[in-house]
């Protein structure tokens, strides 16, 4: 009798693990009698890959990766500029300017920011160097008209600090073992869903299953060989589970 054939799904990858179980549902629904005489099933499996997408989603980035990253742009770009700004006085003619320019240029030495260094190590400096520029330094600021640049990076610093601290949130937030507890809920599904197409084409007879069985099966195989590394043997079972 033509069956699905048994896999160990637990030694997937999860990027191989959802697309193997997202396969199988996909076919399950588009299958005439699967989808009929085992609705529940189908069903159960549809709505364990899809929070096992959702894990699979999470565990790979955060939401507020791409808008860290925007941020962070902004400020280096900023900082580049307020540090451009402040070198074009150094030879400024009046010399309160140049004077202004002096001190704001050893206060860019004394810090040694590197935009190129950890986000949060950036971040930190940068607090504390805009408290400077707003604080003991603020009359340096105020004469080279740099003010206005000063808030765009302290925005622009505090923007990529709450993003940074949204991001941890989240991953705090997300239940340990998520990824792992929905592909155990997707193979529970997956492997009631099997049980229950065996037992039809047993009962009923082969011939409505046989598509989804064969189907099965030659995925089953691909991931045998691709994802698992299995070596064929000779006079193994066929894709249709046929000797």
């Amino acid at each position: 009798m033509k069956e699905i054939q048994a896999v160990p799904v637990t030694h997937m990858n999860n990027a191989a693990h959802f697309m193997f179980v997202s396969n199988m549902a996909n076919r399950a629904e588009k299958d005439a009698a699967v989808s009929e005489k085992c609705a529940a099933q189908v069903k159960a499996l549809r709505d364990a890959v899809r929070a096992e997408d959702e894990n699979l989603q999470t565990s790979a980035k955060s939401l507020t990766t791409d808008k860290i990253a925007a941020a962070d742009r902004l400020r280096d770009q900023l900082y580049a500029g307020y540090k451009k700004a402040v070198a074009g006085y150094a030879g400024f003619p009046v010399e309160s300017l140049a004077d202004a320019a002096k001190v704001l240029n050893q206060h860019i030495k004394d810090y040694r920011i590197d935009v190129q260094a950890q986000l949060d190590k950036e971040t930190g400096l940068l607090v504390n160097f805009v408290q400077d520029l707003e604080g003991k330094f603020a009359e340096q600021v105020k004469a080279l008209s740099l003010t206005a640049f000063v808030e765009k990076l302290k925005a622009a610093n505090e923007e990529v600090r709450a993003l940074t601290g949204q991001r941890t949130d989240e991953r705090s937030a997300r239940t340990a073992g998520a990824l792992k507890a929905a592909r155990a809920a997707s193979d529970e599904a997956y492997k009631i869903l099997v049980l229950h197409v065996n037992a039809h084409a047993l009962l009923e007879g082969e011939e409505a299953y046989a598509a989804f069985i064969g189907y099965a099966n030659t995925e089953i195989e691909h991931f045998r060989q691709e994802v698992l590394g299995g070596a064929k043997k000779k006079g193994a079972a066929s894709a249709d589970g046929a000797e």
